[in-house]
């Protein structure tokens, strides 16, 4: 098709009219002659163009009566599934201006630490190093569980938490994100119930949109999910899974208290509810806290996580720890759709970094620098009259409360003007209850006039 013909500009008419649902699965097409007149074509431009359109796939003809859109050939946008949400509380949206920020933008409303705080002088060591490994490990596919290396790592650590797991229990993935997408595929059927925190982060809720679920939301406190709402919500919607962090909770920096975690689980085994726990912050702990993995023995809880807060996002990596049976089936289908686990590059390098002393000293140095970002953020946006919600033990995130009437939508819709890309606590919030709230990422407040945008946007 030679692009920008008369044939091709009816085509992606046809398409954006599909694309768009203004034709449904099953509706007529508009007729030839009816439709011509429309692009201001001859009737055999548009002949051809039907003709293409079948072709494909997406359109199909029946004898004397038209033409027809195909019963499941309309592309599913994520965007449509849930509320209609303004842009600037999209989370695709947000995703989207933190990723594709240039280099002079501030980013605190993105979820990842700055460059030059990761251990990069470990990183290019460890590059060095798999320059001069075998050959097979730059050119081949790796097995089907991932780096035995790295997994047998993992397990050491668990079982000094106290979870007793062997390195067959754990599955590596391309990233933590694509660990909960297996687990949606291998238990999620479109239309089941999924609960999640209110506020949670905002890609579970982007992720589970994409799998069809239905999402039903339990308040969180400063000591984890409300317990008794948690209990309702089971009996009334019967949810099949729960997503959670347990440990310095996204976006609200809580942890989980041992008496919630304790309820929590009794309340999943007596409703057969399993429970995904995205582990990724654990390493920003000063001290070990609750798991529900290890209270449960993964018997109704996964957990999951990555390496992309702590090393790199550039080197994607993720894991699955669960019941083996289930770990079986989610190699199938990592296979699947994936053709095996992550880069054999990514997990070797993961290893090497993690795997030395200078790994361990950059997380202890990064725990100290972060602490003083978060007293040193805490008091600058106190001063504005911007609240921390509470003081994380660790982590990135300082979840804060606005001044009085300051919707944190249109605080964002301002600051993007000045080149701030911020987070506002919508984006957070599936009942959309959160429009007084805002997450601060203190790695990422600086000396990039933040504050200063902040007090202006909030004066206009």
């Amino acid at each position: 098709m030679v692009p920008g013909t008369r044939t091709e500009q009816v085509i992606e008419a046809v398409r954006r009219k599909i694309i768009s649902r203004a034709l449904q699965q099953g509706e007529k097409l508009p007729s030839i002659r009816g439709f011509a007149e429309t692009m201001q074509v001859s009737p055999s431009t548009v002949v051809e163009a039907y003709d293409r359109l079948a072709a494909e796939g997406l359109i199909y003809a029946r004898r004397g009566a038209g033409f027809f859109v195909a019963q499941s050939t309309q592309p599913f946008t994520v965007t449509e599934v849930g509320p209609r949400l303004d842009r600037e509380i999209d989370p695709f949206w947000v995703t989207r201006q933190s990723l594709d920020a240039s280099p002079h933008m501030a980013k605190p409303g993105c979820g990842w630490l700055p460059a030059d705080w990761m251990p990069l002088s470990e990183m290019r060591r460890a590059l060095r190093g798999i320059g001069r490994a075998d050959d097979a490990l730059l050119a081949d596919y790796g097995g089907t569980r991932g780096f035995h290396d790295l997994r047998r790592l993992l397990a050491r650590q668990f079982v000094d938490e106290g979870l007793g797991v062997s390195p067959d229990e754990i599955l590596l993935t391309s990233s933590g994100t694509q660990a909960i997408d297996l687990i949606c595929r291998f238990l999620l059927r479109p239309g089941d119930t999924v609960l999640v925190d209110d506020p949670c982060y905002f890609n579970f809720q982007a992720l589970l949109r994409a799998h069809q679920a239905k999402l039903v939301t339990v308040p969180y406190t400063k000591d984890g999910p409300d317990p008794a709402r948690f209990a309702q919500v089971l009996r009334d919607h019967k949810p099949v899974l729960y997503i959670t962090n347990s440990s310095l909770h996204n976006p609200t920096g809580a942890t989980i208290a041992p008496q919630i975690a304790h309820k929590i689980l009794t309340l999943a085994a007596a409703h057969k509810l399993t429970i995904i726990e995205d582990d990724i912050f654990s390493a920003f702990e000063p001290e070990p806290s609750v798991r529900l993995a290890v209270l449960d023995g993964l018997e109704n809880v996964i957990r999951i996580g990555s390496f992309s807060k702590t090393l790199s996002a550039s080197v994607r990596c993720g894991y699955i720890a669960a019941r083996p049976e289930w770990i079986e089936a989610l190699v199938d289908l990592q296979v699947a759709t994936n053709f095996g686990g992550p880069s054999p590059v990514a997990a070797e390098l993961v290893y090497s970094v993690l795997s030395t002393g200078g790994y361990r000293r950059h997380m202890d140095g990064l725990r100290d620098r972060l602490a003083r970002c978060r007293r040193d953020a805490a008091k600058r946006l106190s001063s504005l009259g911007i609240t921390p919600w509470l003081m994380p033990r660790g982590g990135l995130y300082l979840w804060c409360e606005l001044p009085c009437k300051v919707d944190s939508a249109d605080l964002a819709r301002r600051a993007l003007a000045d080149d701030v890309v911020l987070a506002p606590g919508n984006v957070f919030s599936v009942s959309q209850s959160m429009a007084g709230f805002m997450r601060f990422n203190v790695s990422q407040m600086g000396e990039s006039g933040v504050y200063e945008t902040l007090s202006a946007c909030m004066n206009e």
